[in-house]
């Protein structure tokens, strides 16, 4: 558990980063509105209420001297005792909820604004994701632990699974599991038997289990978001799909192994596309997107043909390679010792993949 003094000093040390950032588009303060934005610079506080909603309904308002948490009289009392967001470096302003209007405009009138989205200032949308996508040491300390604690919930929800249940239960299940860690699973995907062969994207159904199911997660903790996806088959696995999950595990792999500072997301797409024809499913790369950078939201970039994004140390990736049928998806972080697997989990098969000569593990479908 990180200190109040560490995180304050973590928000100090973006303050410093978005202050530099004014500098050099010769703006005078700085509006942020999104959940994401808000957590990271604000050392992981949750500002949402609604976690299906990108924007909050707390402000944050930066200038070259001051750095306000601008809400409410709903929210405010939260953010002071429980947040302390004023130990961590910010000025708590709130109004009282029916007479709120519009302080930044107050505060920040006249200043040459700059926002973290379209609107009446300069967009820098594109500058600060690029800022939350490189971590701190002290989010990458956050980042494992809230790994471990991802890898664990799905650990205990995959294991729950049982014939005759439907996909809703495995998916309270999963969402219990991560709950009781902390966690708010923000994307739960469920599918069994044939809709996994059919849907990329399974919202969990009525449906009632029979042989074989995939659980997929998206656990956010301290705004960060830890993705990773695992399946279960009872009985025996058959030849055909066992032949298609080792080809998943294979480009995966590729993926995990090829995600070196100086590449772009534009090549690991290429990557990919190649990765699939060589093991004979070529139309795969057309049917789902192949994941990309992470951190403070499920996907940063997606990585896509033309992507110029550059990868570097100490930002994290989510792959999520898939042929019908099968996926293969965990969170990683790229170290400048190599690539460390965030979401791996001790007792759960694996499949053992060599690329040039190089070893790595991938979860294998559990069988029970």
């Amino acid at each position: 558990m990180q200190t109040l003094d560490e995180r304050a000093a973590e928000v100090s040390a973006k303050l410093a980063q978005l202050r530099r950032a004014l500098a050099t588009h010769g703006l005078e303060a700085l509006e942020l509105r999104l959940t994401a934005n808000l957590a990271w610079l604000s050392a992981g506080v949750a500002t949402y209420i609604n976690i299906a909603s990108e924007s909050s309904p707390v402000r944050a308002l930066i200038t070259p001297e001051r750095a306000y948490l601008i809400t409410d009289s709903i929210e405010a009392p939260r953010l002071a005792h429980e947040a302390q967001v004023e130990a961590l470096g910010f000025e708590l302003v709130a109004q009282t909820w029916h007479m709120r209007n519009d302080l930044v405009e107050t505060l920040a009138g006249g200043l040459r604004l700059g926002q973290d989205g379209e609107g009446r200032g300069t967009n820098l949308a594109a500058e600060l994701q690029r800022l939350r996508s490189t971590l701190m040491p002290s989010e990458i300390e956050r980042l494992r632990l809230n790994s471990r604690l991802a890898a664990e919930a799905m650990h205990e929800a995959i294991r729950a699974v049982q014939i005759g249940q439907t996909e809703h239960d495995a998916a309270a299940r999963l969402a219990a599991e991560s709950y009781e860690r902390g966690g708010v699973p923000i994307v739960v995907l469920v599918a069994s038997d044939e809709r996994i062969f059919n849907y990329r994207h399974p919202l969990p159904t009525d449906k009632p289990i029979e042989r074989y199911v995939m659980l997929v997660l998206c656990f956010r903790k301290d705004g960060l978001v830890i993705s990773l996806t695992r399946l279960v088959h009872f009985g025996k696995v058959p030849g055909d799909l066992q032949r298609k999950a080792e080809a998943c595990a294979r480009v995966d792999a590729r993926l995990i192994l090829g995600t070196q500072a100086g590449r772009t997301l534009g090549d690991m797409f290429a990557l990919a596309r190649d990765a699939y024809a060589d093991e004979g499913y070529p139309e795969a790369i057309d049917e789902h997107h192949q994941g990309g950078s992470a951190g403070y939201a499920p996907r940063e970039v997606v990585a896509r043909p033309d992507s110029q994004t550059p990868i570097a140390v100490n930002q994290m990736f989510a792959w999520n390679p898939s042929i019908r049928g099968v996926k293969s998806e965990d969170s990683i972080l790229l170290t400048a010792d190599g690539v460390e697997i965030l979401t791996a989990m001790e007792g759960f098969p694996t499949l053992n993949v060599s690329i040039d000569g190089q070893p790595i593990a991938r979860p294998a479908i559990l069988e029970v």
